[in-house]
């Protein structure tokens, strides 16, 4: 009989240094549950004047943030075990195939963005969750 495997993903995002007020970074989905053998992506959209570059860390209950990759321009990819981050002019999804009971966690987004001094703004994330 085949075990049956429930993993729980949340994505958020963490930003990093200050956005201009055009400026936005979101998340989909806020959770994904995949059972062992399923595939799944978390995708963190993002608008900003100026990318520096995007960062996923993972973090789970009771710890700090892990970080996993940075991505600095479209079409770059990066690979650690199950995990696989891609990026786009717009968006940056973070892949998990053959998921494990390891892998629940809480999974971030972050956002470097480059911008002059005075022109920026600290932007919060309205949609930020805690794993259940």
């Amino acid at each position: 009989m085949e075990k049956m495997l429930e993993c729980a993903f949340i994505v958020l995002w963490l930003q990093l240094g200050w956005l201009s007020g055009e400026d936005q970074v979101t998340q989909s989905p806020e959770a994904l549950r995949l059972q062992e053998g399923e595939s799944g992506s978390l995708n963190c959209s993002y608008t900003v004047s100026s990318l520096r570059g995007l960062l996923w860390y993972r973090q789970d209950p009771g710890k700090g943030p892990e970080f996993l990759f940075i991505l600095y321009s479209a079409g770059e990819e990066k690979e650690k075990e199950r995990l696989k981050a891609t990026l786009t002019k717009k968006e940056s999804f973070l892949h998990i195939t053959g998921p494990k009971p390891e892998d629940s966690a809480t999974y971030l987004c972050a956002v470097q963005a480059q911008c002059s001094p005075g022109t920026c703004n600290l932007y919060q994330n309205p949609a930020a969750a805690d794993l259940e």
